[in-house]
């Protein structure tokens, strides 16, 4: 979604590191190259000149001038009240005190709303709640039932009294039923069956009209909603100012939902309708799965922006993918460089997959912003083709992929519908990745080429280590003054001569044989301090 505006500021950036000490012509050209990127992205008008007015002021100010690094000092303004538009903290959702809590969805027709409330709906459900979803959308064609099946596949109960309209969309339908009446009891009934959380899903239209707003407002005064939650398409560009400020005037909202942020448009959007509106961004939709569904975080959202990834939200849904237990017994198996086993390594693709689109995780990374092309042109089905070889092999040929022959990898490239090629490299791959994991494990590092591993650092000796001399073995020195003196010292000691003082001791002075007597009297000693010496 913010791919483009993402690679403008970071190219912006960049042009700032060279420079130790930025002018007012520098933040000038910076703050004016910020304003373009912002309005080729859609942002509204009275947003980017806010935005731009205060980074331009705080970029000219003390703290940007007396920083040891300026370029950076800059990237944190703009971080800082990219985040302030965004709406500055994560708010949860309020939830009533007595049950049931009760959510009402608007917004236009097209925007993703029956689908939102199945996701919000499983949301929930996963926090322990037990949501009802309302069908009171009975002007759109099959409306109910879309919120039905929705409701099936999230396991959450649809309450849908009426049918609603039937038939293609454009044609002239009757009202099978007042929404008005669904919504008020569907909160009856979620009393009764003690539901602690109510989402009732409304109509939309293809534009702002008054029978949208008179409609939405009649149900809001007959539920009176906890939540008001505006769902927007993060795609609607410009557009999104004017329809978020006629429903908080007609309606009025307590929250923002975006949706389809995975899609290719360039999202002004969601940097838009919270400064304008003054309302907070709860949620964000960034994909057609029920579970790619996410609580909005400015701080995190702005980190994307700028290509400093997201890693707290690839840590929550590493979280729920993986188990603590398994994962510690993983970490064991890598320890001991021999127990992991493709039957191991099948586990761990599986788990992966929970977590969702691998393209989105890389791009949670810091920095994958520069590998954008090679993100996109990874090939999702190579985790399929992966796991389809695996799953070809004998348990006995998981446990032990050694004993895989021609004639095994020419039936396990059959079984998977791959290449006997696609097999040696999966095998390849996994044994190096094998190895390389147990030895950063011991934490015997990778060591550097032609250098060995360095002291201290563990693992096998490498050919740049020199092994210390064996007990008895004599050494010559490199150095050539050195060695004659230890030639001298030893043809000394084989004809039983003293030691003798080396060449070069301090003052001049030989040092004494080890067992020779001392003569006080043949020292020259200033008067007085013979007393001291010992008779």
């Amino acid at each position: 979604m913010f791919a483009t505006l993402s690679d403008r500021l970071t190219s912006t950036f960049k042009n700032l590191r060279t420079k130790g000490r930025l002018s007012e012509a520098d933040i000038d050209a910076t703050v004016r190259e910020i304003r373009r990127a912002l309005l080729d992205a859609d942002v509204a008008v009275v947003v980017v000149r806010e935005f731009t007015g205060k980074v331009r002021e705080r970029a000219l100010s003390a703290e940007v001038s007396g920083a040891l690094n300026p370029a950076q000092q800059v990237v944190k303004i703009v971080n800082e009240e990219l985040v302030a538009i965004l709406g500055g903290a994560n708010r949860p959702l309020a939830f009533a005190k007595t049950a049931p809590t009760v959510i009402l969805l608007a917004g236009l027709q097209g925007a993703g709303k029956t689908t939102l409330a199945g996701k919000l709906a499983l949301h929930l459900r996963g926090q322990g709640h037990t949501p009802l979803l309302v069908a009171a959308d009975l002007q759109r064609p099959n409306a109910v039932t879309q919120l039905q099946i929705v409701g099936e596949r999230a396991g959450v109960p649809v309450f849908a009294p009426h049918p609603g309209a039937q038939g293609s969309a454009g044609t002239d339908q009757v009202d099978t039923g007042d929404p008005v009446a669904v919504a008020r009891e569907g909160l009856a009934v979620a009393r009764t069956r003690q539901h602690d959380v109510v989402i009732v899903d409304t109509a939309g239209r293809l534009g702002v009209d008054a029978e949208l707003m008179r409609q939405a407002a009649n149900i809001r005064d007959a539920i009176d909603p906890d939540e008001i939650l505006f769902v927007i398409d993060a795609m609607i560009g410009q557009d999104a100012v004017a329809t978020a400020m006629a429903f908080q005037e007609g309606v009025g909202f307590t929250g923002v939902v975006l949706t389809k942020l995975d899609g290719d448009a360039r999202g002004g959007a969601a940097l838009s309708v919270a400064s304008v509106t003054g309302r907070p961004i709860l949620f964000a939709s960034t994909g057609e799965k029920l579970t790619e569904f996410e609580a909005f975080h400015p701080d995190r959202m702005a980190s994307r922006i700028l290509d400093m990834g997201d890693v707290l939200t690839l840590i929550e849904h590493a979280e729920k993918a993986f188990d603590a237990g398994q994962a510690e017994e993983m970490a064991a198996k890598l320890a001991s460089g021999t127990g992991f086993t493709l039957e191991d390594f099948l586990t761990q693709m599986q788990q992966l997959k929970q977590m969702g689109s691998m393209k989105k995780m890389l791009g949670m990374l810091p920095g994958m912003g520069q590998m954008r092309e090679a993100i996109d042109n990874f090939d999702e089905r190579e985790v399929d083709r992966v796991e389809a070889i695996v799953r070809s092999m004998t348990p006995a040929e998981r446990q032990a992929p050694k004993i895989i022959n021609g004639s095994r990898r020419a039936r396990i490239a059959k079984g998977s519908g791959t290449t006997a090629t696609d097999v040696n490299q999966l095998l390849e791959r996994f044994e190096g990745a094998r190895k390389m994991m147990a030895q950063m494990s011991r934490g015997g590092g990778m060591g550097l080429p032609g250098m060995g591993n360095l002291p201290g650092m563990g693992g096998k000796k490498g050919k740049g280590r020199t092994a210390p001399p064996a007990r008895g073995k004599k050494v010559k020195s490199g150095n050539p003054a050195k060695r004659a003196e230890l030639e001298r010292l030893a043809a000394d000691k084989a004809a039983g001569i003293a030691p003798r003082a080396p060449q070069g001791s301090a003052f001049g002075l030989g040092a004494p044989a080890k067992d020779a007597a001392v003569d006080p009297a043949s020292l020259e000693l200033p008067p007085g301090l013979d007393k001291f010496l010992g008779r």
